[in-house]
């Protein structure tokens, strides 16, 4: 069940210049929510960040991928998430307008796993999701998506 589905706003660490803040899109799934017999999964909390398209971006805005650390310390601090049980993923959906040409212009999943001291992510590292968690963020996203009418 979808329980956060909207742009999220953090505060950098550079005073009144604003460096390190930015906005992305988080959504944050809890599996525990989703109803019927089916055992909940150890990491029933999916947490998907997304770039905000640089059109539409702040000038001194940084990326998911730059403050990962920063921001999954944030949500897991807001929204009260256990860190062991959650999967940080972030997206980037197909880029049609080339907004973000640094990135493939074809949709990709990484999932990212930080090492935890207390509620800190630190060292944060990427790598490919797994098929079978690609398959599930997929049917997730499109079930919103329908809800949602997107």
């Amino acid at each position: 069940m979808l329980i956060y589905d909207d742009l999220y706003k953090w505060d950098g660490w550079g005073g009144m210049f604003k460096l390190g803040s930015g906005r992305c899109r988080l959504r944050i799934f809890d599996l525990k929510k989703k109803g019927g017999k089916s055992p909940v999964p150890l990491k029933p909390f999916i947490i998907i960040v997304t770039d905000i398209p640089f059109a539409k971006r702040a000038p001194n805005q940084m990326t998911i991928k730059s403050c990962a650390s920063h921001i999954a310390t944030k949500v897991v601090r807001e929204f009260k998430i256990n860190p062991t049980r959650m999967v940080w993923i972030e997206y980037y959906p197909e880029d049609p307008d080339n907004y973000k040409l640094k990135y493939k212009n074809r949709e990709f999943f990484e999932e990212v796993e930080f090492t935890w001291h207390g509620d800190y992510a630190l060292q944060p590292g990427w790598k490919p999701l797994n098929p079978a968690m690609e398959k599930l963020v997929k049917s997730l996203l499109e079930e919103n998506n329908k809800k949602s009418g997107t």
